[in-house]
C-alpha cells in the first residue's frame, strides 16, 4: 500500500480541516495516510506562543494581525521569514519523513514548504510533494520551486502563482479540499420553509463582531430564523445563550458551538453570514448557499473577500443597518440572489477531492518510488 504524509498546523480551523478531507480521501483510494501537525511537532512551545498570539490579535488587533501579514507577504522581509523558520524546522521535518517513510506529501499550510523544498532541493528526499493553498490568494511563503504541484481555488489563484514563476502545468483549479457532504447533490425536492433562515458563523475560533450581528438582525420581522455557530469559542457560545434565552426558547434562534453537522445546516438557510474563510466559504460555494460578509480579519481574508466580490460569490456590508436593509430585500425577493447561485454553480465545477487522489497516484508513478536517503544533515 502507498502511503501519504499530509502536514498540517494548528492555526485557524481551515488547515485541520483540509488535512481531515484528504486523509479519509486517500484512504478511501487504498492508501495509508498520516496527518502530523507540523508547528506543534518542530516546537511544541513555539506553536503554542503562535496560536495564543495569533488568536489574540485577530480578536483585539486584528489592524496589527493585517499589517504582519502584508509586510511578511514582501518577497523581501518573506525571505528572512523563510530562512528562520528553516533553521528550526529542517531537522525535525526531515525525521518524521524518515519516520514515515512515505511515497507522496501534501502540506495544507504553509509552515513546511521551505523545509520540504530544502530537502528536495539538497537531495535528502525524493518524493514528490504537493502544497494545498486553503485561501483564495497565496502568501508569498507559498511559493517554491521544488513544490510539484499545487492545489488552489480557482483559475485565479493559477494565474496568480504563475505570476509568481510557477509553471502553470504544476497548478491545479481542484478547489480547497471539502467533505463530500458538502459536494454531494440531494435528489430530494425542497421542503417549504415556513421561516427565512439566515446561517451565522465565523469559522473555528468564532468572532467577537458576530454578536454585533446577530443583535442588529434579530428584530427584522417575525418570518425569520438564525441559526448561530460559534466553533470553537465556547465564551462566546455562552454569552450567546444568556443574552438571547428567550429567543432560543422560541427557536427563533438556534445556538451550536462546535459542530459537524454544518452541511445540512447550510443545506436548510437561504443566506449565510459569515467572515471569509477559505474553508467556510467554499463549504458554501459548494451548496450554492449565497454569502454575505459583514466583517473580516485584515490579511488573508480580506484578500479572500476581494476575490469573491470580484467574482460575483458574495456580497460586503459595512454597518449592521445596510445589513438589515440587505436582508430585508432579499426576504421581500429571494431571486434577487439568483446571479450569485448561477456564479457559485460555475465555481464549484471543478471541487473534487478525487481529483487530488489521482494526482498524487500520478506523481508516485512519475517519481518511480518515493526515496528517503538516510545520509542526513
Amino acid at each position: 500500500m502507498k502511503k501519504v504524509l499530509i502536514f498540517t498546523a494548528s492555526i485557524g480551523g481551515g488547515h485541520n480541516e483540509a488535512a481531515s478531507c484528504l486523509e479519509k480521501e486517500f484512504v478511501k483510494h487504498g492508501f495509508i495516510a498520516k496527518k502530523r501537525d507540523a508547528l506543534w511537532e518542530v516546537n511544541r512551545k513555539l506553536e503554542s506562543v503562535i496560536f495564543h498570539s495569533y488568536k489574540i490579535l485577530i480578536d483585539k488587533f486584528p489592524k496589527v494581525y493585517g499589517n504582519l501579514y502584508d509586510i511578511s507577504n514582501k518577497r523581501k522581509t518573506n525571505k528572512l521569514m523563510t530562512e528562520l523558520v528553516l533553521k528550526i524546522s529542517k531537522n525535525k521535518i526531515y525525521n518524521i519523513i524518515l519516520e514515515e517513510k512515505p511515497d507522496l506529501i501534501i502540506s495544507t499550510h504553509c509552515f513546511v514548504i521551505g523545509a520540504i523544498g530544502y530537502l528536495k532541493e539538497e537531495g535528502l528526499i525524493d518524493i514528490p510533494f504537493i502544497s494545498v493553498v486553503t485561501d483564495f490568494q497565496a502568501h508569498q511563503t507559498y511559493i517554491n520551486k521544488n513544490v510539484d504541484a499545487y492545489i488552489v481555488s480557482s483559475d485565479h489563484i493559477k494565474e496568480s502563482l504563475a505570476r509568481h514563476g510557477i509553471s502553470r502545468d504544476k497548478i491545479f483549479s481542484y478547489g480547497i479540499p471539502i467533505k463530500n457532504e458538502f459536494l454531494n447533490r440531494t435528489d430530494k425536492k425542497p421542503i417549504k420553509k415556513k421561516a427565512f433562515q439566515i446561517l451565522l458563523m465565523a469559522g473555528s475560533l468564532g468572532h467577537k463582531d458576530m454578536k454585533k450581528v446577530l443583535k442588529g438582525i434579530t428584530n427584522i420581522n417575525d418570518n425569520y430564523r438564525i441559526v448561530v455557530v460559534c466553533g470553537n469559542n465556547e465564551k462566546l457560545r455562552e454569552s450567546i445563550q444568556k443574552d438571547y434565552a428567550n429567543l432560543i426558547q422560541r427557536q427563533k434562534i438556534i445556538l451550536y458551538g462546535f459542530t459537524r453537522n454544518i452541511p445540512d445546516i447550510m443545506e436548510s438557510s437561504d443566506i449565510i453570514i459569515t467572515k471569509p474563510g477559505g474553508l467556510t466559504v467554499s463549504e458554501a460555494i459548494a451548496k450554492k448557499l449565497p454569502i454575505v460578509v459583514p466583517y473580516y480579519i485584515p490579511g488573508h481574508e480580506k484578500e479572500n473577500l476581494d476575490f469573491l466580490i470580484k467574482s460575483g460569490l458574495a456580497i460586503y456590508v459595512d454597518g449592521i443597518d445596510n445589513l438589515k436593509e440587505l436582508i430585508k430585500s432579499i426576504m421581500r425577493d429571494p431571486k434577487k440572489l439568483d446571479d450569485i447561485k448561477k456564479n457559485m454553480e460555475k465555481a464549484c465545477n471543478g471541487f473534487c477531492p478525487d481529483n487530488i487522489v489521482y494526482l498524487g497516484e500520478n506523481l508516485i508513478e512519475d517519481f518511480n518510488y518515493g526515496m528517503v536517503f538516510s545520509n542526513g544533515f
